[in-house]
């Protein structure tokens, strides 16, 4: 069985009360089982706070926040990270797949993130459409890019 942990922080200048939004500091994958034999994690104070944060976060900061990790990945992936040894991370395999996972999550969410959001996770994913492109030693035909399924052609 696989689970999925979220760890979740207050908002910079929120109180300590945990009065206002989380947002997701970091997760991971397990594949050991959640709730062991014998183990009633409904009784633990953590599990509980850690239960109500995730709880808090509104479905946007979620998928803003995913997006922003596929964005991230694809970056550097692309080749866009600095520094001097930017072009030892360099897999276009693997920055395909993130930018075309990227597109579903833009293109499914854009109506329920609004404008306000959608806007800059399009332009951030045409950005790192056209960045791959470059990149690429041959290219894609026209529509045939990473997400351009999805997204149609970017020029």
């Amino acid at each position: 069985m696989v689970a999925l942990l979220l760890h979740t922080v207050p908002l910079v200048g929120h109180p300590a009360d945990r009065i206002g939004r989380s947002i997701c500091k970091a997760t991971s994958v397990s594949s050991e089982t959640p709730n062991p034999a014998g183990t009633d994690h409904r009784a633990d104070p953590d599990v509980a706070q850690a239960t109500r944060d995730i709880a808090e976060v509104p479905a946007v900061e979620v998928i803003t926040t995913a997006a922003v990790h596929l964005m991230s990945a694809a970056a550097v992936k692309c080749g866009l990270a600095e520094g001097p040894d930017a072009q030892e991370h360099l897999d276009l395999d693997e920055a395909r797949r993130l930018i075309t996972a990227l597109a579903g999550l833009v293109t499914a969410s854009a109506p329920d993130l609004g404008s306000q959001h959608a806007a800059p996770l399009r332009d951030g994913l045409k950005s790192l459409q056209l960045a791959f492109r470059e990149a690429s030693v041959i290219p894609d035909a026209p529509g045939q890019g990473p997400g351009e399924k999805l997204t149609g052609p970017v020029a």
